[in-house]
């Protein structure tokens, strides 16, 4: 038998997704069976609302999302903003004069919308992989007003240098590495696990009744606060070892495994 879970958070890239960024057949009909037992599901997600609540949709599913890595908690129906945390302009502009002076990639981002100030090959690839459609500012336009995310965009290499040498500042933001290409720059008290935290205090829903399921290092304090966090396959060690237990890669369904095997109680996990 599976256990009773009221809340059900689910990251979405690599976790959710395989890796051509697609909803597998099997994880939507696990993902629906878990809403029809009546756990609430919640996409997890270092993205926006605008490309994450068309995932849920195409599951048949409507709800609450915690987007930009728990800047930005909102509601499908009527894109309603149910909390925020907004990063002050003074504090980023470091990070946008950085990225000029070194020709790094970045966008400013708004709970619902995305602002650019120019677009490589690369990254226009990387906005239609993700269904973003960019705004254009010039630089010297005022910052867009409850900014709640800026993120550098590159090759794994290049974000790696960009991490190392951030890492040296001393900075009252946070930076996040919320995947191989990313560097999230955000409010100091966000977290996916933070806003999971408040959402199960708004719903009245105790931790032990959550069930998380994640794949990379934004996903760690999410997985350390659900009563069972889930790890996929795909994961870095770090995160497997934050972990209550590992599943398949999301390339194997391993989100629809998870499920079957926690919530609804339907044979081996492997």
């Amino acid at each position: 038998m599976g256990r009773h879970f009221d809340l059900i958070a689910i990251d979405v890239d690599g976790t959710l997704l395989d890796d051509s960024h697609r909803l597998r057949p099997a994880v939507i009909d696990a993902v629906r069976e878990a809403a029809a037992s009546g756990a609430e599901i919640v996409l997890a997600t270092g993205r926006g609302p605008s490309n994450s609540i068309p995932l849920l949709e195409e599951m048949g599913l409507k709800g609450t999302l915690i987007t930009h890595n728990g800047a930005a908690t909102v509601e499908s129906e009527g894109r309603r903003v149910l909390h925020s945390f907004a990063i002050p302009a003074d504090a980023v502009g470091r990070y946008i004069e950085w990225c000029r002076g070194h020709g790094v990639h970045f966008d400013l981002n708004t709970a619902f919308d995305l602002y650019v100030e120019s677009v490589t090959p690369e990254a226009e690839e990387m906005y239609g992989h993700y269904r973003i459609e960019p705004i254009y500012r010039k630089p010297d336009d005022p910052l867009p007003p409850d900014l709640v995310k800026f993120t550098a965009f590159g090759s794994k290499e290049l974000m790696d240098r960009v991490q190392r040498e951030w890492e040296t500042w001393d900075s009252p933001l946070k930076r996040i590495r919320s995947g191989d290409w990313f560097i999230d720059v955000q409010h100091a008290d966000v977290s996916k696990g933070a806003a999971l935290r408040q959402l199960a205090a708004l719903r009245g829903v105790d931790r032990s009744r959550i069930l998380a399921i994640g794949n990379y290092y934004n996903d760690i304090d999410m997985l350390r606060f659900a009563g069972l966090g889930v790890a996929m396959g795909n994961s870095p060690d770090e995160v497997k070892a934050a972990a209550d237990a590992v599943t398949r890669p999301n390339g194997e369904d391993g989100v629809a495994h998870a499920i079957r095997r926690y919530v609804l109680g339907k044979g081996s996990e492997l």
